[in-house]
């Protein structure tokens, strides 16, 4: 699981790839072509991007004729999801005390 976790971390933390990444989820299906246009990266930086995001599970490709079609991967973000809910108790315990220090001080 840590692994998983490491390559989606990986993946996410570049900002130019995040923001692929998002406007592939922002979409059904977008080719690569669309991709880069408007942002600014050329299409070989894109494709690369891509390759990583592919690899850490969070796109899929779909090639027709001379064109691939990526799309969002929703279940590549388990390992994150739950990697993140494994701490959510510990912030859930702290944001009650929080509440109960913000009552104290009103009062």
């Amino acid at each position: 699981m840590n692994q998983a976790v490491d390559s989606v971390m990986r993946a996410l933390a570049d900002p130019t790839r995040r923001a692929v990444f998002e406007r592939i989820a922002g979409t059904q299906e977008i080719s690569v072509v669309e991709l880069t246009q408007g942002s600014g990266v050329t299409q070989g930086a894109i494709s690369q991007h891509l390759k990583a995001l592919k690899a850490a599970g969070l796109v899929t490709e779909r090639p027709e004729g001379r064109k691939v079609y990526y799309r969002a991967q929703p279940q590549g973000l388990e390992p994150l999801a739950d990697w993140m809910n494994h701490y959510a108790v510990f912030w859930r315990s702290r944001f009650a005390n929080l509440r109960d220090i913000l009552k104290e001080m009103d009062s």
